[in-house]
């Protein structure tokens, strides 16, 4: 079996510092070849990820600057992207919404996993395809999706990537993009209400530049709140391996959080908020703990007991890229029974 992997064309697999849905593609490409399944992946030039490399824009482009202009790009690699890949794959597994619209035009088995949260105008256009198998990455998400073909499969990382710290310094640690529903500004105020130092690393968008202007950078002091800038892998083993606890103060219904599991895998506990996936990634007492309000993740800060051993133990056993390619290898193999059904 041969599966084309398409990814957004702007930033590279796997990516230099952010891109989660980039990482996504570059780790499932890795277990997918560990199965023995041939993988292809369009991209663009800037890529590295161990596969056959397809792409027709050399460098990446972020942050996008002109979402007018990305869409446009966007539409070009998608279209072309999905013709180059039906050429010689067996199954088309897209990472864009707008990439299922070109689902109609061939007649290979498609795969879409939802990287996003819900939105009810997506979910109308996607029943427009029935045909196209739809794999969500937690089931907080399926639960508000109502496509007929629906899987969950939880994302996996490479653990080799990640190193294991067991003594960890006195700081928290936070990394994702800079957003208010992300929850910079929450926890800047755990660090306020504890005392204990704040790394923050992330990307700042320019549609959050004024979030992060005014209700950010006032509070950088460079010791109780340090921002660091973008992190790549190196500086994530770095920041989230000696942390005492990454916070995940998350204000909306997060798909998944593949942050999280990038915490636990180096050693390190995630204090998060309840929103969408958490639950189902951070098992309390284990290799976390969730939280109700700020007050309370001030006060599970402070008082922290895990082993780090036991929480990357954790990840192993349920978020290996192993694991997530044997998923959707499965997933793809309806699909194509889907597909002969269809055509018998």
């Amino acid at each position: 079996m041969k599966i084309g992997l398409i990814a957004p064309p702007f930033i590279a697999v796997p990516p230099a510092d952010y891109g989660g849905t980039e990482l996504f593609v570059a780790h499932l490409a890795e277990g997918l070849t560990q199965l023995g399944l041939e993988v292809a992946v369009c991209t663009n030039g800037e890529s590295s990820v161990r596969a056959d490399r397809r792409w027709i824009y050399e460098r990446s482009d972020w942050p996008i600057k002109n979402p007018a202009q990305a869409f446009i790009k966007s539409l070009n690699h998608d279209s072309w992207a999905v013709h180059e890949a039906a050429q010689d794959c067996d199954v088309i597994h897209l990472q864009s919404s707008e990439a299922v619209a070109f689902s109609r035009f061939i007649e290979r088995p498609t795969v879409l996993t939802l990287h996003g949260p819900h939105d009810a105008k997506l979910s109308e256009f996607y029943n427009f395809y029935p045909t196209v198998t739809y794999v969500c990455i937690s089931e907080a998400q399926c639960k508000r999706e109502s496509m007929p073909k629906m899987f969950t499969v939880h994302h996996g990382i490479d653990l080799d990537q990640y190193r294991l710290v067991e003594q960890k310094q006195q700081y928290l640690s936070f990394i994702g993009r800079i957003a208010p529903l992300k929850g910079t500004h929450i926890a800047i105020d755990v660090a306020q209400r504890t005392g204990i130092p704040l790394k923050i690393a992330g990307d700042v968008q320019p549609m959050y530049r004024e979030y992060f202007e005014k209700k950010i950078k006032p509070q950088l002091d460079g010791k109780l709140v340090e921002y660091i800038g973008l992190a790549d892998l190196e500086a994530k083993n770095e920041l989230l391996g000696n942390s005492m606890a990454m916070l995940f103060p998350i204000q909306w219904n997060e798909p998944f959080g593949l942050v999280m599991v990038e915490a636990m895998a180096c050693g390190t506990p995630v204090v998060a908020m309840p929103g969408g996936s958490v639950p189902e990634v951070v098992r309390e007492g284990i290799s976390g703990h969730i939280c109700r309000s700020v007050v309370q993740m001030a006060k599970r800060a402070q008082n922290l007991n895990f082993d780090p051993v036991a929480v990357r133990q954790y990840v192993a056993e349920n978020f290996s890229i192993q694991r997530m390619a044997r998923e959707y290898a499965a997933v793809y193999e309806k699909a194509l029974q889907a597909q002969a059904r269809r055509v018998a």
